[in-house]
């Protein structure tokens, strides 16, 4: 048996799949601060036989969340002599441009933790001044008076030649073994001193907090009699192992969003969809990204805090190109200063949760107002409902201020809600110069099904597919990843100068890297799957599009069809191409795959076509333009593949429920997908 867990901030969810193919899932609470109990939990109420279980594989939003809630440990920073302050410095940019009160993103490590060594290397990672080993000595005993728990270490041009960078490592680890240690090096060999040394502090950050949690969840594992491959999902859309996530942990930094990711990407190759855009809206947010042509987008160009008002902080590792905003079924409603109603990004989250939970939330919620609207059911919640209070929440914090009636003012949440999730599927798609008509929306968690019908109307998507078991799709999509890592190093080089034996074997040093990494986690190299990459730009430029290469040996005709190829994603990216410029390469990056068995998805036996089978309630359901409606309710379970329903009308499951509207029409495929479709008679 195959089982996945995703840790929300809201509920804990498992998917498995045993030998025959059967699928089963469940969701349990999440349990903060002691989360690994709640997969326990979960484990529990599946009613799964752990002895069973071959491969475990788990997404976490454990370090996500000590960075911004800065509950990582004390830091110390050892760099270049005269260095220490590129922390400080950063960049130049500034996104709010004309607020004189906009301040810089304070380091996570302060300045009297940051300190340097004498040491230099030039761009072409020679030796200019040797390592000063005597001083490392001091600053060792010096870290250790100030109580630090962890340590990076970042050098100038240390991604050409990590040489002085291990020395110190291994310095520290013979004098000091009990503190975490990050080389920059270890994490990136990209170029970027700013960015590179970020992500060391940050990997060092939160590996005390990871490797707790990680011994903790392995422990309570042990304990349940679980004799497990244990796996974690990474950023990038694959998976690693417990020791290897131990040691690089910033890799989990998106570990439980993007698993929907690569779900929809392989479910949208099963039922024919290349063109998707993945959207997951949890409890607490709302997350989305789009996949072209069966490719999802991973960047490197990743920050955590950064938005409109704020610089951020970069993370140079791989991850899936993602929007996320704190928009979910838990957003609190409120009324700003100026007398708008907004929704989160403010959460209620599991604890106390919204006032439907009765568990003393008094704040109005997304959730609260789907309830009032009819859109949920008061049956399908762990907990019994109290009508009146919440009612009474909506009225006295909303409705009453703009005097309206109380499923007015829940309507208001909705559509203040369904705006800000509209703002983000924007930026994944017309603001990237794609057409969202062209696209497929693939909706799943707890409230994707309920926004993803509206949603679709406003941004002009023709189809939107519910997965099955779509409440707990991204654990579901752990299932479907293989196990990744990403090898990038910075090699700048113009096309018109290439070395291509020297290229090749560059190549072949990060392909033997590979496998190395690989043999150590149980792989066969027969089992390996190798995707090439180079980061390119125009001589001149400073920031580069990233081109696919052909695996096996470069020749004279594979660079010129790179460089045909980069001419059209340039286009594309930037609206412009200079086919007479001189090009360049910046980074070489693999992707190297541990391919793993995958649950094969059973299509449904074709039974009854008549869809009023599986009717379960008509109930009064209050929509935008028409008011209170007279709505069909269906149960999921008792639908079959063939069936068709004209909206408006709700489709119900234990865990999630799909509201569509008037012009839409819904059908079962094969495989038990609910596909919605505009306008379709």
């Amino acid at each position: 048996m195959r089982i996945a867990t995703d840790i929300g901030g809201t509920f804990t969810d498992l998917v498995y799949v045993d030998e025959n193919g059967k699928v089963g899932v469940a969701k349990s609470h999440t349990t903060p601060p002691n989360f690994e109990q709640g997969i326990i939990d979960v484990i529990e109420k599946s009613g799964i036989d752990q002895q069973e279980i071959e491969t475990f594989i788990h997404g976490t939003t454990v370090i996500i969340n000590a960075l911004t809630e800065r509950k990582g440990v004390k830091t110390g920073l050892i760099t270049t002599k005269g260095f220490r302050d590129v922390l400080e410095i950063a960049r130049g940019n500034r996104p709010d441009l004309f607020n004189v009160r906009y301040e810089k993103p304070v380091p996570f490590v302060e300045r009297y933790l940051r300190q340097e060594v004498e040491e230099r290397l030039n761009q072409k990672g020679e030796v200019v001044i040797p390592l000063n080993i005597g001083k490392i000595k001091e600053l060792i005993a010096y870290f250790k008076r100030e109580q630090v728990e962890a340590l990076a270490v970042s050098y100038l041009h240390s991604y050409k030649n990590p040489e002085h960078e291990e020395l110190t490592v291994e310095l520290i680890r013979e004098l000091w073994p009990e503190v975490a240690v990050t080389a920059s090096h270890e994490v990136t060999k990209e170029w970027r001193e700013y960015e590179r040394t970020n992500t060391a502090v940050l990997n060092s950050y939160v590996k005390p907090i990871a490797s707790k949690y990680i011994d903790k969840l392995n422990s309570k594992l042990v304990e349940n009699d679980a004799d497990s491959f244990n796996y974690i999902m990474q950023s990038n859309g694959g998976t690693t192992t417990f020791e290897q996530a131990k040691k690089t942990p910033i890799n989990m930094v998106e570990s439980g969003p993007v698993a929907g990711i690569y779900g929809a990407a392989y479910l949208g190759e099963i039922i024919g969809e290349k063109n998707v855009i993945a959207f997951d809206i949890g409890g607490t947010t709302a997350k989305c990204s789009l996949i072209s042509n069966g490719e999802v987008k991973v960047s490197t160009d990743y920050y955590i805090e950064k938005d409109d008002l704020r610089a951020g902080y970069p993370i140079k590792s791989p991850v899936v190109d993602i929007v996320e905003i704190g928009n979910g079924g838990g957003s609190i409603a409120w009324i700003d200063e100026g007398g708008s109603l907004k929704v989160g990004p403010q959460s209620a989250g599991a604890v106390p949760g919204p006032v439907a939970y009765g568990q003393g939330g008094t704040e109005p919620t997304t959730t609260d107002a789907n309830l009032l609207t009819g859109r949920l059911s008061p049956e399908n919640f762990d907990y019994t409902v109290d009508m009146k209070l919440v009612k009474k929440a909506i009225h006295d914090k909303v409705a009453k201020v703009y005097g309206m009636t109380e499923e007015e003012g829940a309507l208001g949440i909705i559509r203040i809600a369904n705006a800000n999730m509209l703002n983000a599927l924007k930026l994944i798609s017309v603001r990237k110069g794609y057409d969202p008509r062209d696209f497929t929306l693939v909706a799943f968690g707890g409230g994707g099904s309920m926004h993803a019908p509206a949603l679709a109307r406003e941004l002009g998507v023709k189809k939107v597919v519910v997965p099955v078991a779509s409440s707990v799709f991204s654990a579901w999509g752990m299932l479907m990843t293989d196990l990744r890592h990403d090898y990038i190093q910075t090699y700048i080089n113009r096309f018109e100068d290439l070395d291509l034996a020297e290229l090749n074997n560059q190549w072949d040093k990060l392909e033997t890297q590979a496998k190395q990494q690989y043999a150590e986690e149980n792989i066969k190299e027969e089992e390996i799957i190798f995707n090439r990459f180079v980061d390119m730009r125009y001589s001149g430029q400073e920031h580069t599009v990233k081109v696919p290469l052909v695996n096996g040996e470069i020749k004279a005709q594979t660079v010129q069809e790179v460089i045909r190829l980069f001419h059209e994603m340039h286009e594309q990216n930037f609206t412009f191409k200079l086919e007479e410029a001189q090009t360049e390469i910046v980074n070489l990056h693999l992707t190297a795959f541990g391919t793993v068995q995958k649950p094969e998805l059973q299509k449904l036996e074709t039974g009854s076509k008549d869809a009023e089978t599986a009717l379960k309630e008509t109930r009064q359901v209050f929509y935008e333009d028409e008011g209170w409606n007279d709505t069909k309710v269906y149960h999921r379970t008792l639908l079959a593949p063939g069936m068709k329903i004209q909206g408006p009308a709700i489709v119900e499951e234990p865990t999630a429920t799909t509201v569509f509207y008037s012009g839409q029409t819904l059908s079962v495929d094969a495989y038990g997908n609910l596909l919605i479709e505009m306008g379709a008679k």
